[in-house]
């Protein structure tokens, strides 16, 4: 039998966030190793590639699963944003514009960051893996979203780790 079919709702909670870290850590640790061997430009460079393709699939499974509808607009964004992996893990809010016309999505506390910070290592210059990451998953959801980073390290930020605009094309 499998063991997460007895577990409790807890137990399962649990699991996932633990899961959740393991993913990131398997993550850190690739580009890690890929920061070591190929220099920053080249580990930068092959993470944005990774990430197109992993948040384009983490999109269309969160879709699927949660009966996202297609061109769902901001809406469908907000929800899908808080159907990540990344939510289980960093604290992030999202809030919208007076007029609703712009979702901005804030990562308070980055894992990615802080796991640097401890291991003695310079901020990761994180927008060119986000520009992808965030265009491939918000495209994903809708066609029609366009994402704009307003805030990324290493820049001071102190409303958070980093900041992303998404609006919809007209």
């Amino acid at each position: 039998m499998n063991p997460y079919e007895t577990m409790s709702r807890e137990e399962l909670l649990d699991a996932l966030k633990a899961f959740a870290k393991n993913w990131l850590a398997h993550d850190g640790c690739w580009f890690l190793a890929a920061e070591e061997r190929l220099g920053m430009e080249t580990a930068i460079a092959l993470d944005a590639a990774a990430w197109a393709r992993f948040a384009h699939a983490e999109a269309r499974r969160i879709k699927e699963l949660f009966k996202i509808p297609e061109d769902g607009g901001l809406e469908a964004l907000e929800r899908a944003l808080g159907l990540r992996m990344y939510a289980l893990v960093n604290a992030q809010h999202a809030e919208w514009s007076d007029d609703k016309k712009t979702l901005r999505f804030v990562m308070e506390r980055c894992r990615v960051q802080e796991a640097r910070y401890r291991k003695g290592l310079p901020a990761f210059p994180c927008r060119p893996v986000g520009e992808v990451e965030f265009h491939a998953f918000a495209t994903t959801i809708d066609p029609r979203i366009v994402a704009r980073c307003v805030h990324c390290p290493p820049e001071p930020n102190p409303t958070g780790a980093c900041t992303w605009e998404f609006t919809l094309e007209q």
